[in-house]
């Protein structure tokens, strides 16, 4: 009888083996990535290929073509604005925008007013502060919204503003928000909110996507601010933290300003994308400021990915400093040669990563990623004190990047993501400084420790490195 299940086990093994390998060969996609999900097909019994499947889904077509037909259906009742943006930008930080332009379709604008937040708890505070001025509508896009007490909080100033006459709309991702407080939730609907779930994880839906999820965040209220970067809605952010969950050092952009209408733009596009309704944007005149910014989205729906050629062609670009924080360091081999080249080039490259990430596997693979980059002058430093979730690019004191994608190949592929290029020396000078604070409570990992380590954390490492493309 044992005889005769395993045997079944290993004709269902072969089956499933057979279909996803042939799947995964059919994409024609990275030979480093084919190659991990081939080897964990084969030589993981039954859930190998379950995680294919899951994960890794051949099916991105049919979401893509959907999303890129409600993106044009948006722009067609709301028409893009012109470029505003003054031919003097540096010339690296020029270049950088108009690739992104061409593939986001949104130019830069001027006039725009931008506050960074580094510290959780001034961030939480300038989030709720913003909801409760919202007079005409508040329209938010989170990976993840906790069902923590910050998770409460946020749900219940979205419902008083609901209450309040407000158009209220909240769009979540399925995966990365499963804990949400249902009873926020139905409290908010209750009070004449709408709230939206993206891409719901169903297997019985025709060609269901688990692995392309909504990495995004934003807050936009009356279409004049908006706020956009790393942070997600939990306790790990908020000001009076429990002992668990760890605390989190994230950045947050505040933006007052056209750019504001254009990542009030992006979540108009994601709820026609899933709820098949067209939005109305806001028309503002408004120029509280003068700095200079582009949005950029990006997502399995364009034929190249913006975040990936913005953060390539930055560092290509780099001339003096390149600076760069991210809490998952899986970089493909065009990034990671980027990087090595700009430092051979004399370019001061320091990546900053987090000491101890959220998931153990993470530290591995970050770490299988440093001799590389040391061997050829970059400095890595690992950050201590919290989980470090930022995700911040600054190039030359000219050029600086904060947003929601993490150095890694998901972001930079299947994962729909937005940030912001601003293009100010004094927003760069403030983004280095926030970055040399993390510095400063880093510690500097050597080439001479690197080599010398111990050869059981370079076989973990080594091993590690194998699941990054897939990661």
């Amino acid at each position: 009888m044992l005889s005769s299940v395993r045997d079944l086990g290993w004709l269902l093994h072969a089956l499933l083996a057979l279909v996803a390998v042939a799947f995964a060969l059919a994409r024609r996609r990275d030979p480093a990535s084919t190659l991990a999900w081939v080897l964990g097909i084969v030589f993981i019994p039954v859930a190998g290929p379950l995680a294919y499947f899951a994960l890794a889904n051949p099916y991105v077509a049919r979401p893509r073509d959907r999303r890129r037909d409600a993106a044009r259906r948006m722009r067609e009742d709301n028409p893009l604005h012109a470029d505003v943006v003054a031919s003097d930008l540096h010339p690296a930080a020029r270049s950088v925008i108009e690739g992104c332009r061409r593939l986001t379709g949104l130019p830069a604008t001027a006039g725009n007013r931008v506050v960074l937040y580094s510290e959780t708890g001034l961030a939480e505070s300038a989030r709720l502060a913003a909801i409760e001025a919202a007079s005409d509508h508040i329209w938010a896009e989170y990976y993840i919204v906790h069902g923590d007490e910050a998770g409460q909080r946020f749900l219940a100033a979205l419902a008083a503003r609901s209450r309040a006459g407000v158009d209220v709309r909240l769009l979540v991702d399925a995966v990365g928000s499963m804990d949400i407080d249902r009873d926020g939730v139905a409290s908010l609907r209750a009070a004449g909110g709408h709230v939206e779930v993206f891409h719901p994880v169903n297997p019985l839906r025709r060609r269901w996507a688990v692995h392309l999820r909504n990495h995004r965040k934003i807050l936009v209220t009356d279409g004049t601010m908006a706020f956009c970067g790393g942070m997600n809605i939990g306790d790990n952010y908020a000001r009076r933290r429990r002992r668990k969950p760890p605390p989190f050092r994230d950045t947050m952009l505040r933006i007052e300003g056209p750019a504001a209408l254009d990542l009030a733009r992006v979540f108009a596009e994601d709820w026609c994308f899933m709820r098949g309704e067209t939005l109305r944007l806001c028309e503002t005149t408004g120029r509280p400021g003068q700095t200079a910014v582009a949005v950029l989205p990006s997502g399995p729906d364009q034929a190249h990915n913006a975040t990936a050629l913005a953060w390539f062609s930055a560092v290509s670009l780099s001339l003096e400093r390149c600076w760069l924080t991210t809490p998952y360091f899986v970089p493909d081999a065009a990034m990671l040669r980027a990087l090595s080249t700009a430092a051979r080039r004399g370019v001061d490259v320091r990546v900053v990563l987090p000491k101890n990430a959220d998931f153990w596997l993470m530290d591995l693979v970050n770490r299988s990623y440093y001799l590389p980059l040391l061997e050829c002058g970059a400095r890595v430093f690992e950050y201590a004190p919290a989980m470090l979730h930022a995700k911040t690019l600054v190039i030359d004191g000219h050029l600086a990047l904060v947003g929601s994608a993490n150095v890694d190949m998901r972001s930079f592929d299947l994962n729909f993501e937005v940030g912001a290029l601003v293009a100010d020396q004094a927003f760069a000078a403030t983004v280095e400084a926030a970055i040399e604070a993390d510095i400063a409570r880093s510690r500097e990992v050597t080439l001479d420790e690197m080599r010398r380590g111990p050869l059981l954390a370079a076989l973990a490492q080594g091993a590690a490195k194998l699941l990054s493309p897939v990661l």
